[in-house]
């Protein structure tokens, strides 16, 4: 399988201006700067939707690993916080802290533990990036 996104730039860096699109439409011209990425103003920034991204992914691999040991989440939420350094003379993102709560029926919290773990480390996403990816695990209910 294989998919995209685009992306497409005018101007500085300071000033100037750019648009994400996927593939699917999800995103069409979405708009992306500066001012999104580094000063909270309106728009995207490529952390942000990596960020989307990997709580897709982890989400997805969990519910996965948790149909393989025959248990079936009833809700799972999960946001990944993505950090953004200053290094050297650049950036680069050095950590992923995944926070998930599920209600899970059935579940105990070791198999809860096994299994989140394993979804941390087995999502593509998490094998991607080679930032320190760090879980928050809640099991409600």
């Amino acid at each position: 399988m294989k998919t995209q996104g685009s992306a497409v730039w005018s101007g500085g860096i300071k000033d100037g201006k750019g648009a994400i699109s996927t593939k699917s439409g999800a995103l069409t011209n979405y708009p992306y700067g500066f001012a999104s990425r580094f000063e909270g103003k309106p728009g995207t920034n490529p952390e942000e939707l990596i960020g989307a991204a990997h709580a897709g992914c982890f989400t997805m691999a969990l519910s996965l690993i948790l149909g393989e040991a025959k248990l079936t989440a009833e809700k799972m939420e999960t946001t990944a916080e993505v950090s953004l350094d200053k290094d050297g003379d650049g950036f680069s993102i050095t950590a992923v802290h995944l926070t998930l709560k599920a209600k899970i029926p059935g579940a105990t919290q070791e198999q809860f533990e096994k299994l989140t773990g394993m979804a941390k480390a087995g999502c593509p996403v998490s094998k991607l990036l080679k930032a320190t990816i760090t879980l928050d695990a809640t099991l409600e209910g």
